[in-house]
């Protein structure tokens, strides 16, 4: 009699899926080894904007403002730069006044992709856990909306660099992953998924239908598979790439060796 092996991976997030796919040593130094990463000032920037953009719809409609989101980031930096991560992050005031400064240039942006005034969410910041019959996925979605015609829209904030539009397809992997828990949970297949670069500013939109999502969902069980292999035989290749040149672990990546 055979007996399946016991599976080894609990949970599997979006990002690290797409850690994954892009690259298993990455996937192994993050989610195996789980190795520190120094926050740098643009994930400090990204991660204060999404405060700040939660934070805004917590407002009547009237208020959400360019300058009532300034004070809203400004009051979510004063919380964060206590905690221990943060607070070497800027070797002097001066710099983290110019960071201040620069980031809320940025964040103006997002007033020229949509107003916030006409939006209500349905939620934000939502944590999604949901066993597509095996394999357990979870993570945080930033927010989704009903549009003007009643359909699920889902929207994630992007604060780094836009790529062109040719190269975005792949940043609309986890956003897919959303949208297939989304239909799971809600029972409704979302109509659109949406990316707002602040950093454009611009705004990418891709519409999704049960096809994609069912196409989705096949490809995230491949993916399960292939790093429950990897967790069994301890073999996780680097993939060098472009973006090793920003890795934080490139000085201990075998590929680099």
């Amino acid at each position: 009699m055979t007996v399946e092996a016991a599976p080894l991976l609990e949970t599997l997030s979006p990002s690290r899926a797409g850690d994954f796919k892009t690259c298993p040593q990455l996937f192994k130094f993050r989610a195996i080894d789980r190795l520190p990463e120094p926050v740098t000032p643009h994930q400090a920037r990204g991660t204060t904007a999404h405060l700040a953009l939660q934070r805004l719809f917590d407002l009547p409609s009237h208020q959400r403002t360019p300058e009532r989101l300034f004070d809203l980031f400004r009051e979510a930096w004063t919380e964060l730069r206590t905690e221990e991560e943060y607070r070497q992050l800027f070797p002097t005031l001066e710099e983290e006044r110019r960071w201040g400064i620069e980031s809320l240039r940025l964040l103006a942006n997002y007033f020229g992709l949509e107003d916030p005034s006409r939006i209500e969410p349905v939620d934000r910041e939502l944590d999604m856990c949901e066993d597509l019959d095996g394999i357990v996925i979870r993570g945080i979605l930033d927010r989704i909306d009903r549009d003007d015609e009643g359909r699920l829209v889902i929207t994630d904030y992007k604060t780094g660099k836009a790529p062109p539009e040719r190269f975005a397809l792949g940043a609309f992997f986890a956003l897919k992953i959303y949208a297939l828990l989304t239909r799971r949970i809600e029972g409704e297949t979302p109509a659109e998924i949406r990316l707002l670069y602040l950093n454009g500013p611009v705004m990418y939109r891709c519409e999704v239908d049960d096809r994609q999502l069912d196409a989705m969902e096949r490809q995230l069980r491949a993916l399960w598979d292939r790093i429950e292999t990897a967790l069994r035989s301890e073999q996780f290749p680097p993939r060098p790439g472009r973006l090793c040149d920003f890795c934080a672990f490139r000085d201990r990546c075998p590929a680099f060796a």
